[in-house]
């Protein structure tokens, strides 16, 4: 097993990255204020900037969607990469050499930089290819791609590119640029000839090229095809399986439609490159293709987690031909639909044209009304499975039953099978099968069924296909779209104007634990009450908690301790302050960096992680550093001077309560920390 990174080097790439620099890279930022900066929220759809980042800390956070954490999550979140990836991915970033803990140290290392050199090779190769398309020699890949509709902006912006059919042309490029034979043979772009020798040859000749990427944008392979007559190979060739490249868990396009993915929960399957291109440019974002491949159970993990595939929304849909290919592409997309809890759809152009044909042929707005007149995948796979039949007659409708009851019965929604049911008999025309029988037959099939018995949907999102046709069932299309709940819209920013009443698990924003595993599960997570809004000392509080965690270069370490005996109101506040303290707040160690920020995270409840993140990204209201200094002063005095009034109140109530006489020594204590209380007062009012 590869050692893990060591946490120091997590927490110095952490530090060395500047966070703003890559959300840039997805987020335009405009200036909002001192040493803060917002945007739109790459995590969700709106009109006005709530995405803030606070590149001192280390953090950004949004108000609109609750969002947040450090530069890890944000990459892991917008690049759905493992911890332990992000991290070595912003240490090249920024030219850190990584160390791991004992155990795999070297073997990762070396993997690392293995795969480094890989990924350099096919960024090199996708570049030549490109550069390729526009010699004389390309003129049939241009003609080729402009038959298509696609100019040479769309050829770039898709990295489309030309692979010359002498039988070195890359070879000679890569061992130019210092690439050794053994890292080659590695890359699948090269075959070894079986009559000379074991010789490296160029894969792809004469061929159109597709750079194929993975979901960070990095180049893993590519996709072919031949555009000479003579040319006897395949019409498509891919690269074949390689450390990089694993056919079952790649899609074309991926990563230019990510984000759109994520934002509108629709995911677009399409059956090739042309078609992803017609997609895109089209308006449907949401468009990725399988490569040489069917859509299988490793793509569907990936769709799941840019859909955020939790039930709530969400929807697949499946564009395939209408000729006999394609319906049994569909059929084969229905077998895996119950991974799903998004609904799933099928959508089929007229004359059985795909998206670059209709693209073609009548424009964008016709691939937009494809995609916007899919149909349920329920439905498509019902029909498809008696299509063949006549059910003109009694004997056809008997068949159709026979072969549609099983699809039916499996549906694991028992509304939606009642449903089915029913629309079953309707297509059989009820001629001479009544909906009686429909409805014993499908009860029948069911008792057949080797799969689980149908039950509560809530639980299936993680039960995978059984694999026979009795068993294909589906849980998608679980109601009316109309009436899909929005993520967005119950995740409000914590503190002023949250009506919520607590923080639940869904608010946690932070990193994952520096190893990058799971974090250990907790019994039942703690709950926090939210304040009132109009609550003038909850608001002081959190102002003040604002001003530990962003700028703790103005906290008094003695201060700091001194608010212990007097707890603040609100409990998640005070599980914070206790935070602060637990994470060595002091004025002279205490460093202003997102290191400071993820100490003070990892000792909160998980729950409260993302509230941390709020509050190292909220403006400050101060227009420069000498407003801002004196602003955080005034904050931290003014909760000083509230904790003296609670401990005078409470020391002259006892007071008042006390026989002197009975105890003369607990009555000079209380005064003389009246007194001290007061000289404290004093001091805070004379700085």
């Amino acid at each position: 097993m590869a050692g893990l990174i060591k946490r120091e080097d997590i927490d110095e790439v952490r530090q060395r990255t500047d966070i703003k620099e890559v959300v840039d890279g997805y987020v335009t930022l405009k200036s909002a204020g001192v040493g803060s900066w917002k945007g739109l929220c790459p995590f969700h759809d709106e009109r006005s900037p709530s995405f803030h980042v606070r590149p001192q800390m280390g953090s950004y956070h949004c108000f609109g969607c609750g969002e947040g954490g450090d530069v890890f999550s944000f990459i892991q979140k917008l690049d759905h990469t493992s911890f332990a990836e992000t991290v070595e991915k912003l240490a090249a970033r920024i030219g850190y050499e990584l160390r791991y803990e004992d155990g795999g140290t070297g073997s990762r290392r070396e993997d690392t930089g293995k795969r480094q050199r890989l990924l350099d090779a096919h960024k090199i190769a996708s570049e030549f290819y490109r550069d390729q398309l526009l010699t004389p020699e390309a003129a049939v890949g241009r003609a080729f791609l402009q038959e298509r509709g696609f100019d040479r902006a769309a050829a770039e912006h898709f990295g489309v590119g030309f692979a010359p059919q002498g039988w070195d042309g890359l070879l000679s490029h890569l061992t130019g640029k210092g690439f050794t034979l053994d890292e080659l043979k590695l890359t699948g772009m090269f075959s070894v000839s079986s009559n000379n020798a074991g010789r490296l040859y160029d894969r792809f000749r004469g061929r159109l090229i597709w750079p194929i990427r993975g979901i960070t944008g990095e180049t893993v392979g590519f996709g072919a095809r031949k555009l000479f007559e003579d040319d006897p190979g395949p019409k498509y060739l891919n690269t074949p399986e390689t450390s990089l490249y694993k056919k079952s868990q790649v899609l074309y396009g991926i990563d230019l439609a990510k984000r759109d993915i994520a934002k509108t929960r629709q995911l677009v399957v399409v059956e090739g490159y042309t078609d992803v291109m017609a997609c895109h440019l089209a308006g449907v974002g949401t468009a990725v293709a399988t490569c040489g491949t069917a859509f299988g159970a490793d793509h569907i993990k990936i769709a799941r987690r840019l859909l955020s595939d939790d039930g709530t929304g969400g929807e697949v849909i499946f564009t395939f031909d209408g000729d006999a290919a394609g319906q049994k592409a569909a059929l084969r997309a229905f077998e895996e639909d119950q991974r799903f809890n998004s609904q799933t759809y099928v959508a089929v152009g007229a004359d059985g044209a795909d998206p670059c044909e209709l693209r073609q042929s009548a424009g964008d707005q016709a691939v937009q009304d494809l995609i916007a007149t899919r149909r349920p995948l329920f439905e498509f796979a019902i029909k498809a499975s008696f299509e063949q039949f006549d059910l003109s007659t009694g004997e056809g409708q008997m068949k159709a039953l026979r072969h549609a009851a099983p699809i039916v019965a499996n549906i694991r929604d028992v509304s939606l099978r009642s449903i089915y049911t029913r629309e079953l008999s309707r297509w059989l025309g009820m001629q001479f099968v009544g909906e009686d029988q429909v409805v014993r037959a499908v009860a029948a099939a069911a008792k057949r069924a080797a799969g689980p018995p149908p039950g509560n949907q809530g639980n299936q999102g993680s039960q995978g296909h059984q694999g026979s046709q009795g068993n294909q069932a589906s849980q998608s299309n679980r109601g009316n779209q109309g009436n899909r709940a929005s993520q967005s819209d119950d995740r409000r920013r914590p503190g002023a104007g949250d009506q919520r009443r607590d923080w639940r698990k869904d608010d946690d924003g932070g990193a994952p634990s520096p190893s990058g595993q799971p974090q250990e599960p907790v019994a039942e997570a703690p709950r926090f009450s939210r304040p009132d809004p109009r609550d003038p000392v909850a608001r002081m509080e959190r102002e003040a908690l604002e001003v530990v965690l962003q700028h703790p270069e103005f906290l008094d370490a003695a201060q700091w301790e001194r608010f212990a005996d007097s707890r603040f109101s609100v409990p998640a506040y005070a599980a914070l302050h206790d935070a602060v303290r637990a994470s060595g707040a002091t004025s002279s160690s205490a460093d202003v960096s997102s290191n400071w920020v993820e100490r003070v995270r990892q000792e909160v409840p998980e729950v409260l992680r993302g509230f941390v993140s709020e509050l190292a990204v909220t403006p400050l209201p101060a227009k420069d550093a000498d407003a801002l200094a004196l602003y955080c002063r005034d904050i931290l005095n003014r909760l000083s001077e509230l904790r003296i009034t609670r401990l005078k109140a409470e020391k002259l109530s006892a007071l008042q309560r006390l026989d002197s006489s009975a105890d003369p020594a607990l009555f000079q204590q209380l005064n003389r920390e009246l007194m001290e209380l007061e000289m404290e007062r004093r001091a805070l009012r004379s700085d």
